[in-house]
């Protein structure tokens, strides 16, 4: 816990290098969320002492972020000649020692009025049976009989169930079985993500293997069990269900504690995945021998469309191995994964995998450690594959200018792009003017363009707002966490007088900057002599 809060502020203060204290409101309230969704999201304490209510968490995150705020500010007053580390590190230990103070506390806030739980059920069409509905429900024997019976009514055609949100203790699962038993050769989709909550790990494991018996031998083309911190022993008790699923078309299995051991036990337990299309591990502990195993499921999955393999702290090795799986997949259109530990090589290895991707329309590969070399192979394989690309996402990968005219080049080709991400990069105002450039012809279905964090001065800036403004579609452009002079912020505005909803947030631009080399430093202020040394450089648009 205290790791995620340290990581979360290192990312959010590590590009300034000037006035490091006090963080803008909007980082702040990036930290209300991040504690929020922690103190919501199912875990080994949960188990233990409960887990809290969307609007309990709220709350709490908020006096908790406010009380790190005075201590790590209390620390800043004391240094005042100091850069206002200390402060930060301060501020990241505290969140995280209130937060877990929180959770051991487990929740204390009673409902405002008696829950009906037959308020959960979601309106159907009479083939799917959801009990998904908000808040998130600890039922017992009593609440179930209630909630599933009209999946007892005979004669019914319900074909898709969803149990998630729904923490069932043992007796409800008791009451779910011969239901559930009657109802398995009819269904074809079930959804069981965050359906133990709370529940000790003892109870939860029976709970898991009462829903594994009941469903298996049923001829499933969607299954979902995120959220469940199933790890290995949770994915071994659902081993009927799953060995018994020859028709999977969908997968799911995110934020479920997947290490190497429970990765190795999935690809054991899964008698076939041939017909498979969505194929979803996201924020997960696999690692390089997990992705290892995870890429000879892969290997036998030539239909996947949808592969989604991100925050799963896999390393060089493991990304080379899912690269080289992945290129069995021709059919894939939306490969996502993002916040991983891959490197250069594994840039290099997938650029060789995404040439024969002619149906790509989403690729997330932000936070990968790519750098010049592997984002320049990325894009140059981009360029020759995926013509209807639409979302390309390479934030957080340490390009810098050098890489920017390959990039552009990539980027003028992909005539469908509606979203581009490149924040949180070193491409300064010649990467930016390049970028600029080729994204002025076409591109109609612009929507998105991110470029923070990128050391982005008056200049391109300026090319930015200028070349995207007048795009029918564009919600934003967010050029937040630059080095922008007030001048060059106002001629942006200017430029979105028409329109300033579109141009996102700019309170984290710091007019000062950090200084550039000594090359770039002669620019200073002198934006016009940028533009006119690259004037003469051209984006090839292609037909």
């Amino acid at each position: 816990m205290n790791e995620l809060l340290l990581g979360y502020t290192d990312m959010e203060f590590g590009s300034l290098s000037i006035k490091l204290w006090p963080p803008t409101q909007s980082t702040r309230q990036n930290l209300v969320e991040r504690m929020t969704k922690n103190l919501v999201t199912p875990s080994i304490w949960s188990r233990k002492y409960g887990l809290l209510s969307q609007k309990e968490a709220e709350e709490d995150a908020k006096k908790l972020e406010a009380a790190a705020f005075v201590v790590a500010n209390q620390q800043f007053e004391k240094e005042s000649d100091g850069d206002g580390s200390s402060a930060i590190q301060l501020y990241a230990k505290e969140s995280s020692r209130l937060m877990i103070e929180v959770i051991k506390r487990g929740p204390v806030m009673k409902p405002e009025k008696e829950p009906n739980v037959l308020d959960k059920i979601k309106e159907s069409d009479g083939t799917a049976f959801d009990i998904s509905g908000n808040p998130r429900t600890v039922i017992g024997a009593e609440d179930a009989e209630k909630l599933l019976k009209f999946l007892a009514e005979p004669g019914n055609k319900y074909t898709k169930i969803c149990f998630s949100n729904t923490s069932f203790g043992r007796d409800a699962a008791l009451v779910a079985e011969p239901i559930l038993l009657s109802l398995k050769d009819q269904l074809t989709e079930v959804d069981l993500s965050d359906f133990v909550a709370g529940r000790q790990e003892e109870e939860a494991l029976e709970v898991m293997k009462i829903f594994s018996l009941a469903l298996e031998g049923s001829k499933l083309r969607y299954l979902n069990l995120s959220n469940n911190a199933l790890g290995e022993k949770g994915i071994r008790t659902f081993e009927a269900l799953l060995k018994s699923q020859h028709n999977l078309e969908e997968l799911y299995l995110m934020n479920d504690g997947i290490s190497e051991e429970a990765a190795v036990a999935v690809c054991e337990l899964i008698p076939s995945t041939d017909k498979l299309k969505v194929l979803q591990f996201h924020n997960n502990m696999t690692g390089d021998e997990g992705a290892i195993a995870i890429s000879k499921l892969v290997k036998n999955s030539p239909l996947l469309e949808d592969f989604r393999c991100s925050s799963t702290r896999i390393g060089s090795e493991g990304g080379v191995a899912l690269a080289q799986a992945l290129e069995i997949c021709t059919h894939m259109k939306k490969l996502d994964l993002r916040d991983n530990m891959f490197g250069v090589d594994v840039g290099l290895a997938l650029s060789k995998t995404l040439l024969a991707f002619s149906d790509l329309c989403e690729i997330y590969l932000s936070y990968l450690n790519l750098e010049d070399e592997g984002s320049i192979a990325l894009a140059n394989a981009l360029k020759e594959s995926a013509p209807s690309l639409e979302i390309l996402d390479m934030a957080g990968n340490d390009i810098t200018a050098k890489a920017a005219s390959v990039l552009a080049s990539c980027i003028a080709s992909k005539q469908f792009l509606s979203k581009l991400n490149l924040g949180e990069n070193e491409l300064k105002d010649e990467g930016a003017i390049l970028i600029a450039k080729a994204l002025e012809d076409g591109h109609g279905q612009l929507s998105e363009v991110d470029m923070n964090t990128n050391m982005i001065r008056r200049a391109g800036a300026r090319c930015l707002a200028q070349a995207v403004v007048s795009k029918p579609g564009l919600k934003l452009l967010n050029i937040n966490g630059n080095y922008i002079s007030d001048e060059g912020i106002d001629e942006v505005k200017d430029v979105f007088k028409s329109s300033p909803s579109v141009l996102g947030p700019v309170d984290e631009n710091d007019p000062e900057g950090e200084e550039y080399d000594e090359e770039d430093e002669e620019l200073g202020g002198e934006h016009e002599e940028l533009e006119f040394k690259l004037k003469g450089l051209e984006i090839k648009h292609e037909e």
